[in-house]
């Protein structure tokens, strides 16, 4: 079996693919200083609950914190006996490769988003990414990934807003009952909530304008499904885009030789 391994800069995923679904998916903190043993404990004692006896042959990672990748690989060959294919490595191959300037490093998650998005879907795409940053990937008719567009995230905002103003509390954000606030918290909520959806679709526009062709807009992240209440431009909510996008990247690196 296929053990996937999404390791965000706030949250990891671990799924266990068994060839044709997900047997389970669990979401740890990212810590860059979990040791490997921490993680098999974690992850034994999850398929213990679930009276899962997987037997894990292979692994694939994505990871935007590099620092986190060299206990990821230490997990895979101490207990799992074999080498992780990890995304944006040379050893790792895309089904097709990304069209960006000279000596652009993308983000390994906006790569594997772009191949789930493009295995799906097809191309022609936007991948609206609600991550710790808000992230607007480009795929061409192809499937290639040829750009996109990177803003703050929806938490991020927020922290930064209580930061930065000391009179302006913590808050959680939610579609508001009304643009206009009554109080601070309202007002504050209106300002976020509203103003994503403007971005979001202020952005999906002029990327739709600039490409030239019809193109379908694809979410993933948590916060995705309530920025759909505030009529945000999605067609269709992904939930388990990236852990898909590592089976994919993983089927097409055993065809060709490479796992």
């Amino acid at each position: 079996m296929l053990l996937t391994i999404d390791c965000g800069n706030t949250n990891t995923v671990f799924g266990i693919w068994d060839g044709d679904e997900f047997l389970a998916t669990w979401r740890t903190s990212t810590s860059q200083s979990r040791t490997a043993d921490e993680y098999h404990v974690w992850l034994a004692s999850l398929m213990a609950f679930r009276k899962l006896e997987a037997d894990i042959t292979d692994v694939i990672i994505s990871s935007t914190v590099p620092r986190v990748v060299f206990n990821l690989r230490v997990l895979a060959s101490r207990y799992f006996e074999c080498r992780p294919l990890v995304v944006g490595k040379p050893e790792c191959l895309l089904p097709i490769e990304a069209r960006v300037d000279p000596g652009t490093q993308v983000g390994p998650d906006r790569l594997v988003n772009t191949v789930a998005g493009f295995d799906l879907h097809g191309g022609d795409l936007i991948v609206v990414d609600f991550g710790t940053a808000t992230t607007f990937d480009v795929v061409d008719i192809d499937g290639a990934y040829i750009g996109g567009v990177i803003a703050p995230g929806v938490n991020l905002s927020l922290e930064a807003l209580h930061q930065a103003a000391a009179a302006l509390p913590h808050i959680d954000i939610t579609m508001p009952a009304r643009v206009i606030g009554k109080n601070t918290v309202d007002c504050m909520q209106a300002g976020v909530f509203w103003g994503y959806v403007g971005l979001i679709n202020g952005i999906i526009a002029r990327i739709r304008e600039e490409h030239g062709r019809p193109m379908k807009v694809i979410a993933t992240g948590g916060l995705a499904p309530l920025f759909q209440q505030g009529d945000a431009a999605f067609d269709v909510y992904e939930d388990s885009l990236t852990l898909h996008g590592l089976t994919v990247i993983h089927r097409y690196n055993k065809e060709n030789g490479h796992t």
